[in-house]
């Protein structure tokens, strides 16, 4: 045997070796395991949803050119405009009529042209005023008008505009510059000059049309720790109504039960001795009330959630499919998230759902809290919905998206990666059975979900705002609350309004209420309002006619009109509330979609408060009623600062229109009493504290459309349940072998504030 018969036999033998080793490597694992399978897309055009889609910055900055050269009037910043000043306040997509949009997405009409809002402030004009332009088409604008009186049927007033960033700085100048006239009071009190405290603002600004004085609450402030759990006692009214921000006054101060005129007056009555000071020193960061930093090193990590091969949900533009679900998504600047043209297979269900409001209505013996009543839209839910955490705000391989806003300023900016996208394995089955009679079997399918999420920090809480979507049809809308309590000093009665949670802190009792608007379009646009509820009757027993039976019935009706479907707070409510088509399912039943509230709302506000129009939207924990473009939401920006004339009333929205067959909305209340407790330090838990709604398929179908999942689990007696062929859950062993590639964790959060 020559050298050259041995070179080719010792490569064909070293070639077997490698195939070999390749073949035991590769044993047990089906080639197909681990790799990315992209989940089947529907039919729609992903660039249909673009008609709801957010402004881009690029958008925003023609918007801005666009008024600088066309309005006539010299236009200020509003990062540092004056209260005298002109200056563009905010800029954000205007969503086309709902009739423009249906034509072109269902009747194959032109697109919509493309339009944005804006809100200027004119505070440079003899009659000042907030006037509100659709600007368009983008993305070249070359029109503008004035849509301000068509909206709210009146010009809106200058002093119910929302507070700036630049005011509220110029307020504080006020406050430390007022407060050095009572330097010995300070450091006896809060061993400060006044300069290091941390100042809270209340809302709303009086007790009448035409105000604008805050009372602002004094914390202490220790970096890196929540100083809402540590006030001082201390809290000012500030009058900042005047366009001049020289004539902006300190009119009152309030310390530990006693109102003075003056910071002077309570310098006076502290040197006198005739103030008792209740002395608070300054907390070390470790020892602060309420700090959130590790006491412990970090223990073994916990599960972890992980797609093996790829997520099953697709994201394009401002779409997300999901095993037979289309969503719209979008962020409202001020109210914050909201979806549109939500289909299920095909059809649409909901056509809006959008976030409205979030009121918090506190109770104190301090005149700060107990004047506070935060409409959150007025700061807004959108604009402080910053990035999420990854791997705890969401889950760490979720699908993370940025928002942009204009805002105060001039240029767009973005809140990277604050809305998460991401299949959530609830671990509870959908439904399931296990049959142990007759014939032997278990039948079952995993609750998997598809959830679009946002976080709001607006001022001390943070709210959750979560849209789920099951695959038996059903809508799930849920927020929870978390952050930090407000807190007021502790002194006198103060715990018939809250607990004590400190040496010196009460933690202040607080209603939430939280408002969203349902455009449900059930089987179509004209849907009627049905109840169901159970009844007794009491009935001869057929078979035994000497005796009796209480049999319930089931109590149907059909309401006709918009003071029927208005379900007042605290009062019953038909167990069974759907948006009927007229159209009936296989069994002769109107295709439905029922309405289920998960809620303790207590009473928002008396009827009798001279502001409780402003909130009317929460006398109700639903209300039905004809949908209007001239009625888009239950509430306004402006109604916080002037909630004595609100520039939006909902309860205006309620006038006995028939709602028989017409294009209907529902306005849902969900919300909560929160009693502050010594656990809800460092934070508020999310345990217990969430409320919302279900929108669940009422014989919309023939049969549950889960059914239809590829994911159900099916196995008898006769079966070897231990075979991957025979069932599905058999395969995980292999499946498990996929290793999760989880990109470096990364956070921007703290770049643009």
């Amino acid at each position: 045997m020559n050298v050259k018969t041995v070179l080719i036999l010792l490569i064909l033998a070293l070639a077997t070796i490698f195939a070999l080793v390749c073949v035991l490597l590769t044993r047990g694992r089906a080639p197909s395991t681990c790799q990315h399978r992209p989940p089947e897309q529907e039919g729609t055009d992903d660039t249909q949803s673009l008609v709801f889609a957010d402004l881009t910055p690029e958008e925003m900055v023609q918007v801005v050119r666009y008024l600088r050269g066309n309005l006539g009037v010299q236009l200020v910043d509003a990062s540092h405009a004056k209260p005298s000043d002109n200056c563009i306040a905010s800029v954000d997509v205007q969503v086309p009529a709902k009739a423009e949009v249906l034509r072109f997405l269902d009747g194959g009409g032109a697109r919509p042209p493309r339009e944005a809002l804006a809100v200027l402030y004119f505070g440079n004009q003899p009659d000042p005023n907030v006037t509100e332009y659709v600007v368009g088409p983008l993305p070249m604008p070359a029109y503008h008008r004035d849509v301000t009186v068509q909206k709210y049927g009146r010009k809106v007033p200058y002093h119910s505009r929302p507070v700036t960033g630049k005011e509220y700085v110029d307020i504080n100048t006020l406050i430390q510059r007022e407060l050095r006239k009572a330097p010995r009071f300070l450091a006896a009190c809060c061993e400060s000059d006044g300069t290091d405290l941390a100042i809270l603002t209340t809302a709303p600004r009086g007790f009448k049309s035409g105000d604008r004085a805050t009372w602002f609450v004094l914390f202490q402030n220790v970096a890196g720790t929540g100083y809402y759990l540590s006030p001082v006692g201390l809290e000012v009214l500030v009058e900042h109504g005047d366009l001049h921000i020289s004539r902006w006054q300190l009119r009152q101060v309030f310390y530990n039960g006693k109102y003075f005129a003056s910071p002077q007056d309570l310098e006076a009555a502290f040197v006198t001795n005739l103030l008792e000071v209740i002395g608070i020193k300054k907390p070390q960061a470790e020892a602060v009330l309420g700090s959130m930093r590790p006491r412990h090193p970090p223990g073994s990590p916990g599960p972890l959630q992980y797609e093996p091969q790829g997520p099953r949900y697709s994201v394009r533009n401002n779409r997300v499919t999901f095993q037979g679900w289309s969503i719209a998504f979008g962020m409202n600047l001020n109210s914050g998230p909201r979806l549109f043209d939500i289909r299920y297979h095909g059809k649409r269900i909901v056509y809006e759902l959008s976030l409205q409001e979030a009121l918090a209505l506190y109770g104190s013996n301090c005149p700060g809290g107990m004047s506070t009543r935060y409409l959150d839209g007025s700061f807004g839910i959108g604009r402080f919905a910053y990035e999420l955490v990854r791997g705890l705000d969401c889950p760490y391989t979720a699908t993370y998206m940025d928002r942009h806003y204009l805002a105060e300023s001039e240029t767009p900016k973005a809140n990277q990666n604050s809305i998460c996208i991401f299949e959530h394995d609830s671990a509870i089955p959908l439904r399931r059975h296990f049959s142990d009679s007759q014939s032997l079997y278990y039948g079952g399918l995993r609750k998997s979900t598809l959830v679009i999420r946002a976080i709001s920090t607006l001022i001390n809480y943070d709210y959750i705002w979560d849209f789920m979507f099951h695959g038996s049809g059903t809508v799930e809308v849920r927020v929870h609350a978390t952050g930090y309590i407000s807190s007021s000093f502790l002194y006198g009665q103060g715990t018939n309004y809250g607990n004590r949670v400190g040496l010196h802190t009460l933690g202040t009792m607080h209603l939430h209420h939280i408002h969203y608007k349902v455009d449900l379009d059930v089987d179509g646009q004209l849907n009627s309002l049905e109840t169901q509820d159970m009844g007794y009757e009491h009935v001869n027993v057929p078979w035994s006619m000497q005796n009796t039976i209480e049999r319930p019935y089931l109590r149907r009706e059909r309401l006709e009109r918009e003071d029927e479907a208005a379900f007042p707070l605290n009062t019953p409510m038909p167990r069974y509330i759907s948006f009927a088509s007229p159209n009936p399912n296989k069994w002769g039943h109107p295709r439905s979609y029922r309405i289920q509230i998960a809620s303790s709302s207590g009473e928002h506000l008396p009827t009798s408060s001279p502001m409780e129009r402003s909130i009317s939207w929460g006398r109700y924990q639903l209300a039905v009623t004809r949908r209007k473009e001239e009625e888009p939401t239950s509430t306004s920006i402006y109604n916080q600062n002037d909630p004595w004339m609100p520039m939006v009333a909902f309860a205006d929205f309620i006038n006995n229109e028939t709602i028989t067959n017409k294009d209907l909305v529902a306005w849902i209340s969900v919300g909560f009493l929160h009693v502050p407790h010594a656990e809800d330090v460092p934070n508020t838990v999310t345990v217990g504290n969430g409320v919302g709604f279900f929108l669940r398929p009422y014989n919309y179908f023939d049969e549950d459309p889960s059914v239809d999942s590829p994911n159900s689990i099916y196995f008898s007696s006769e079966q070897d349940a231990g075979a991957c062929g025979a069932n599905p859950l058999a395969c995980l062993p292999a499946t498990a072998a996929c290793a999760a590639h989880l990109p470096p964790f990364r956070y921007g959060g703290f770049l643009n504030l």
